[in-house]
């Protein structure tokens, strides 16, 4: 990746580009006429252009670019559901915890029989805030779909707790299951030991299990302000520390039986974390690390990131337009473009020998690289730009470490609860006198669609030039080398 420029060592990252390209079309533009036929027919025409590898490259793009359309245009005839106009019984399993609304109490369930996911508003009693991951549900109500939304108001006296059979569900979809109640088990273990610093117990649910739902909007305005989010929104970062303490643990012997074990320990967290994009992602880079690790390849590079990014829209092509699958692989995607040149400010021998300046600086390039690939989103999204974000990824990300250690210490000994307390709420302090210096943020900050991608023209235009300018200086260093 140092010497060799990301488009012609990434060929997947372009079938990765017009996969997008059609899903993107097809949400906007609808045809009446088949599509399998000229997929067929371009695959074909692929073919027979062995010879000519331009012209077989466009057919191989242009696949791709169907494909796309194809795949969106099944997800979405699949989420056209036609629901009954009147009330009907359904029998539904509980998904999650319930979260106080001002008259009402929200669970997600899974209706047991077609498998359907929906919101579910319930009377707020005694009853509805008892209920539990797992427990089943008996309903008589009328459900709404707007959009890709799916929900149903019941009012107490139209639901009942019941058994239900699961055998309805898929196999994937009771694993779900199970991970989401042994996840609820450990939050409650967590908790022992926890006094009122209900903001500490937040941030280590939201952080080492994925639960958002005690981050209270106040606590997330400072995180978000002081660029500290993306330690709240499970993702690489936290796969990866994971991954390190499985490789400490396990050792380097036999390698194949060890990168199994770590491969399996990464999937259970991702089950028991409620599978969201961002982690699912980094679970699949760290599979194929694990894989090609084996075979002395390489291991990280755009060419995998392309490659995680395609079999992730085939399987679910709405996908992309989730915001944490945007700005996860923005941010890995420029991490593995500039890293490298940030890594060259400093001589190789001075870093070397200068442990605490490699370490600075090794967090200061990967959270520039970071900051270049997701700041224009975090613009678009949510109309802000932090100024201090350097600052808090010198103290969050060490920080982090040490949280999801102490965490699963905490899980096997509750009374060390108190240490994990005090470090989190240091933390959420430090944050909050961050966030309190003048000019910490940018707001109001409203770019378009093409404000956006003009920016990133300009990002990839960049790296060229800078990489254009290091090729051009090694050639004419090698030149007078040799002369």
């Amino acid at each position: 990746m140092k010497n060799k420029l990301f488009w012609n060592e990434a060929p997947l990252l372009r079938l990765a580009i017009f996969l997008m390209a059609g899903i993107t079309i097809r949400k906007y533009i609808v045809v009446t006429f088949p599509l399998w036929p000229i997929l067929l027919g371009l695959v074909l025409i692929a073919c027979l252009l062995g010879r000519y590898e331009l012209l077989q490259s466009v057919a191989i793009s242009a696949c791709m670019l169907v494909l796309g359309w194809l795949l969106m245009n099944r997800q979405l005839a699949s989420q056209k559901v036609t629901w009954p106009e009147e009330e009907v019984c359904y029998e539904a399993v509980v998904l999650s915890e319930p979260i106080e609304k001002p008259k009402t109490m929200l669970v997600d369930i899974q209706l047991v029989v077609s498998g359907q996911k929906l919101k579910c508003y319930l009377y707020k009693d005694e009853r509805s805030k008892a209920l539990r991951i797992g427990d089943g549900l008996q309903i008589q109500s009328r459900i709404e779909q707007q959009e890709f939304t799916v929900r149903t108001f019941v009012p107490s006296w139209k639901w009942k707790k019941a058994q239900v059979s699961l055998k309805h569900l898929s196999r994937l979809d009771r694993t779900k299951l199970y991970f989401l109640k042994l996840r609820s088990r450990l939050l409650a273990r967590i908790k022992v030991g926890w006094n009122d610093d209900n903001d500490a117990y937040a941030v280590v649910a939201a952080m080492a299990l994925g639960d958002k739902k005690g981050l209270t909007k106040e606590l997330k305005e400072t995180y978000s302000v002081t660029g500290a989010s993306h330690i709240l929104a499970l993702s690489g970062l936290h796969l990866s520390i994971i991954y390190t303490m499985l490789s400490l643990l396990i050792g380097r012997r036999r390698q194949m039986f060890a990168q199994i074990v770590m491969i399996t320990g990464i999937w259970g967290f991702v089950f028991l974390v409620g599978m969201p994009t961002s982690v699912v992602r980094s679970a699949v880079m760290l599979t194929l690390y694990a894989v090609l690790s084996l075979g002395h390849r390489d291991k990280m590079s755009v060419n995998t990131l392309a490659f995680t990014a395609i079999v992730m829209m085939i399987v679910s092509p709405m996908t992309l337009f989730d915001v944490g699958f945007q700005m996860s692989y923005m941010a890995v995607f420029t991490i593995l473009l500039f890293v490298p040149l940030f890594e060259e400010v400093f001589p190789e021998q001075y870093l070397m020998s200068h442990s605490v300046v490699k370490w600075v600086w090794g967090i200061v390039a990967v959270s520039l690289a970071a900051q270049i690939g997701t700041a224009p989103l975090t613009a678009y999204y949510f109309g802000r730009f932090s100024t201090c974000f350097l600052l808090t990824n010198l103290i969050v990300m060490p920080a982090a470490v040490v949280i999801l250690i102490l965490t699963m210490v905490v899980m096997l000994i509750p009374s060390l609860a108190y240490l994990l307390l005090y470090i989190v709420a240091k933390l959420n302090a430090i944050l909050s006198w961050i966030a309190s210096i003048p000019g910490s943020s940018i707001n109001g900050l409203h770019p378009s669609v093409l404000q956006i991608s003009m920016v990133y023209v300009i990002i990839i235009a960049s790296y060229l030039l800078i990489f254009f300018l290091k090729s051009l200086a090694g050639t004419k260093k090698s030149r007078t080398f040799a002369t």
